[in-house]
C-alpha cells in the first residue's frame, strides 16, 4: 500500500481566466500538456542539445546523501563538465543531480528557446532554474524556502512528481528549522510501520512527459523521481497570500541563519537532534504511540 494520492488533473490547454479561477485562486495543482508547443524548446530541448549549447560549463552536482552539519545551505557534493555529466546520465543510473542551476544566466542563448507564459502569474524574470537527473534518481520531500508559485516544465523523458498541500505538513515528519521531511523516508514505497503518520497524508501525483508543465501552488511539498534521464525548468512567482509571504521572509531572514548558526555551534549533534524531533513532534501532535 502506498500513499493516499490523487491524480493531478490534466488539460491540453487552459485560458488565463480559467487557470486563475480553477487553479491559482483555490491553490490547486494542474498539468498543462501543450503550454510549450509554441516554444523552440519543445522541438530542440534534449540532452544532446544541452551538450551542444552548454557542454563546456562546469556544473554543481548533488546526490542523495543525508544533510551534514559541515555542509552549507545547498552546498554541492561534486562538480563536473556538463558534457561528462550528460555522458553519465545516458550511460547508467546515477544519483547525481543538478539542482537550482541558473544555466540560462550561464548560457544566455538558451533564453531564446522558451517564453514566460501569460497565465495570470507575475513571473520572476531573473530566476528560471534548471534541474537534471538520471534514471531512478530522487529528490527528497521538501518545500521551497520562498513559498513561490511554481510552473515546472519537464523535457527529455519522464518524471514522477508527488506533491502535497502545506496543510499536510503535520503528517510528513518535517525536520524542524528546515524545509525537508526525514530524508530516510522513501515516498515511492513508504514503510507505514516505521512512519505511521504518513497513512493520514493526502496528496497528488502525476507523471510529466516531454514539454508538459506542472503548476505547484505556493508552499506545496514536492518529491521528484526521475523515471528516465531528463531535465526540467521552473519559472516562479512570488506568493500571493500575505501569510505565505510572511513565512517566506521568516525562512529567508531568520530560520536559515539560525539553522546555520546552530550547525556551526553544535555540529552533527544539531542535525541528529532535528531528525529525532521530526519523529517526536509528529507523533506527539497526532497522538501516535509507537
Amino acid at each position: 500500500m502506498g500513499l493516499n494520492l490523487e491524480q493531478i488533473p490534466r488539460v491540453k490547454t487552459l485560458s488565463k481566466a480559467d487557470f486563475i479561477k480553477y487553479y491559482l485562486k483555490p491553490q490547486k495543482p494542474v498539468v498543462i500538456e501543450q503550454l510549450t508547443e509554441d516554444w523552440p524548446a519543445y522541438e530542440k530541448w534534449n540532452l544532446e542539445y544541452i551538450r551542444k549549447m552548454a557542454g563546456d560549463q562546469t556544473v554543481p552536482l548533488y546526490d542523495d546523501r543525508p544533510v551534514r552539519h559541515d555542509e552549507g545551505f545547498n552546498q554541492a557534493h561534486a562538480e563536473m563538465k556538463m558534457t561528462d555529466y550528460i555522458d553519465l546520465l545516458l550511460e547508467k543510473p546515477t544519483n547525481f543531480r543538478i539542482f537550482l542551476y541558473n544555466i540560462l544566466k550561464e548560457v544566455p542563448a538558451l533564453q531564446k528557446d522558451f517564453k514566460f507564459p501569460d497565465i495570470g502569474l507575475k513571473l520572476i524574470k531573473g530566476l528560471p532554474m534548471m534541474f537534471f537527473g538520471g534514471t531512478d534518481s530522487k529528490v527528497f520531500m521538501h518545500f521551497d524556502i520562498d513559498f513561490t508559485n511554481i510552473l515546472h516544465f519537464h523535457f527529455h523523458g519522464k518524471k514522477r512528481c508527488i506533491i502535497l498541500p502545506p496543510d499536510q505538513s503535520k503528517y510528513l515528519y518535517r525536520v524542524p528549522h528546515s524545509l525537508i521531511s526525514r530524508e530516510d523516508i522513501d515516498f515511492t514505497n513508504p514503510d507505514f510501520d516505521k512512519w505511521p503518520a504518513l497513512k493520514q497524508a493526502q496528496g497528488y501525483v502525476c507523471e510529466l512527459n516531454h514539454g508538459e508543465m506542472l503548476y505547484m501552488p505556493e508552499g506545496y511539498w514536492h518529491y521528484m523521481h526521475y523515471l528516465t534521464p531528463g531535465f526540467s525548468i521552473s519559472l516562479r512567482s512570488y506568493p500571493r497570500k500575505i501569510k505565505n509571504l510572511g513565512k517566506a521572509l521568516y525562512n529567508l531572514l531568520i530560520m536559515r541563519h539560525y539553522d546555520n548558526f546552530m550547525r556551526r555551534r553544535k555540529g552533527q549533534e544539531w542535525i541528529d537532534y532535528k531528525n529525532e524531533q521530526a519523529i517526536v513532534r509528529t507523533h506527539k501532535k497526532l497522538g501516535i504511540k509507537v
